[in-house]
């Protein structure tokens, strides 16, 4: 029988590759979209899911069950990007990145563990971000967000691997995706005392982003963890540097670390 897998966020970017590699290898997926109705071009099912909404996702897992009897396989890859010196960003779309970044994982983790722990396994992917490991400069809520989401994963792993139950997460770096499309950016204000360097370091992101690394590269890594018996708490894929980034932040002095970051950035 084969595996039932739900892919939050499943209609573009990472999760929609991830769904599509998955399908290919013969696993039941259900993706998910906020407005499913508008895709058509999906080559798994869709169904209307809004991590920001707990009845949302209680109807959509719901459903799932129904269709499947089971859930094997959740992938948490719904995600916002926000960029911004901190000093500027509204708060309401402070707490809207939390709420889709961290609140809706973990509410989606909430509704489909009951039903994991009565199959007596389960598997849960999140997806996170290598600046969840180091807090980026005008990037510093999508950092905090996604950091945040790696240690409720690390705990989470602990309180249920009595129940047979595996929680994971991946943290990628850029990708080839629609993300920065997507994102909330921070208008670049006239006379700002950030205006010069954020307008900067904002064109420098989005080339990041467009000159990524193939969304495939996940797909893949996804399926070697389903196939994986016990789980790493942690995986990073992305290129070498931003990977390496990570360990040099453990081994350096902070301030030298925050220096290279300082550089690196132009700041």
């Amino acid at each position: 029988m084969s595996k039932v897998v739900v892919i939050t966020g499943g209609s573009s970017g990472i999760g929609k590759s991830i769904g599509e590699f998955l399908h290919a290898k013969g696993f039941t997926v259900y993706g998910t979209s906020r407005n499913p109705e508008k895709i058509s071009n999906s080559v798994f099912p869709l169904i209307a899911l809004d991590v920001r909404n707990v009845a949302s996702i209680a109807t959509a897992i719901a459903e799932v069950i129904s269709k499947s009897g089971r859930i094997d396989v959740v992938i948490n890859n719904a995600g916002v990007g926000i960029t911004g010196p901190i000093e500027e960003i509204p708060t309401e779309e402070i707490k809207n990145n939390f709420e889709t970044n961290l609140f809706g994982p973990i509410e989606v983790m909430k509704a489909v563990l009951p039903q994991m722990r009565s199959q007596k396994s389960g598997l849960i992917i999140n997806i996170t971000s290598i600046a969840g490991y180091m807090g980026l400069p005008y990037r510093g809520i999508y950092s905090a967000s996604k950091g945040a989401l790696e240690l409720v994963t690390e705990a989470m792993r602990m309180e249920t691997k009595q129940f047979g139950i595996h929680i994971t997460n991946i943290a990628p770096g850029d990708f080839a995706t629609n993300i920065a499309a997507g994102r909330y950016h921070a208008p670049v204000i006239k006379g700002s005392a950030y205006e010069n360097v954020y307008g900067r370091t904002l064109n420098e992101m989005n080339a990041h982003v467009d000159s990524g690394s193939n969304p495939n590269e996940m797909a893949e890594a996804v399926y070697k963890i389903i196939q994986t018996p016990n789980p790493k708490v942690h995986y990073k894929v992305g290129a070498f540097m931003q990977k390496f980034s990570i360990v040099l932040k453990r081994i350096l002095p902070d301030t030298v670390y925050e220096k290279m970051l300082m550089n690196h950035y132009k700041l």
